[in-house]
């Protein structure tokens, strides 16, 4: 029996949802209107923020003082470079979970979301000795390595998810007609699941893109991704408000983006399997 939507009950419903959005977007816009002030008029009242005039000074400083498009390459090489290494491990591991299940595969994939649980700086100090001992302090590989097993459970899980949508049925039939383990999984299974497997890439891109607890610890110059570009403008002296605004735009514009032009693949993947 469908439920009769109202006038009314349609009305509320679409207030509630522009409040929640507008609640949502309201610190990143806030941010964006900081950016052009400067540094007297970022700290002034909310009323003499919106009214005072507009300028590009805290951009200018920011491309002077810090070399920018080193830390959009560091981003974008972790990023990417976390992502794909990540997907090597989790398309085995989730296919053989899916449809190779054994009697602990519900413990491990458990056992694999707990860790997710664990506070990142309860385990700070031996993965630092040990990058320092590997010589993996402030590097690209470092970085990707810590990244990749950082969001690897949420992947794994994911693709998990996606795999067990698909009949089983086709698998076996491609082995009837004498397709392999490597046919199975690049040519019959990767193409049925690529809408759930690019909601995967682009949430793993967006979470290695934000994480700033690993890359300020681990990092220093060299490697250093956006997150660190952003921390460099918070100082002892205190907070530069107006230049840390533009820094934190300059940074988050990219992903931003690149979820506004991928938001139909990302739904499309993260709904992928929710209608038979």
């Amino acid at each position: 029996m469908s439920r009769i939507v109202t006038p009314r009950r349609k009305a509320l419903t679409t207030v509630l949802a522009w409040a929640v959005g507008i609640a949502i977007f309201f610190p990143i816009l806030w941010i964006f209107i900081l950016s052009f002030k400067t540094e007297g008029n970022a700290i002034a009242s909310p009323l003499k923020v919106l009214f005072s005039g507009w300028t590009l000074e805290s951009y200018h400083t920011v491309l002077e003082r810090s070399n920018y498009p080193l830390f959009f390459m560091n981003s974008v090489i972790i990023s990417v470079g976390s992502t794909l290494l990540a997907l090597i491990i989790a398309v085995p591991a989730a296919w053989a979970m899916a449809f190779v299940p054994g009697r602990r595969t519900k413990d491990i994939l458990m056992w694999m979301l707990s860790t997710k649980m664990l506070p990142p700086v309860g385990v700070l100090v031996p993965i630092y000795l040990i990058f320092r001992d590997l010589g993996l302090l402030d590097s690209r590989i470092g970085l990707v390595v810590v990244l990749t097993l950082i969001n690897l459970p949420i992947i794994v899980w994911m693709l998990f998810t996606y795999f067990k949508e698909i009949p089983g049925e086709i698998l076996e039939a491609a082995r009837m007609d004498g397709a392999g383990l490597k046919e199975e999984v690049l040519y019959v299974l990767t193409p049925m699941a690529v809408p759930g497997m690019a909601s995967t890439v682009l949430l793993n891109i967006i979470l290695a893109w934000n994480e700033a607890f690993w890359t300020l610890n681990l990092t220093a110059s060299k490697a250093a991704p956006l997150t660190q570009f952003i921390a460099s403008y918070s100082s002892p002296e205190g907070l530069f408000y107006a230049k840390l605004s533009a820094a934190s735009i300059m940074a988050i514009a990219p992903i931003l983006i690149m979820g506004w032009f991928s938001q139909k693949q990302l739904v499309r993947g993260l709904t992928f399997g929710a209608v038979k």
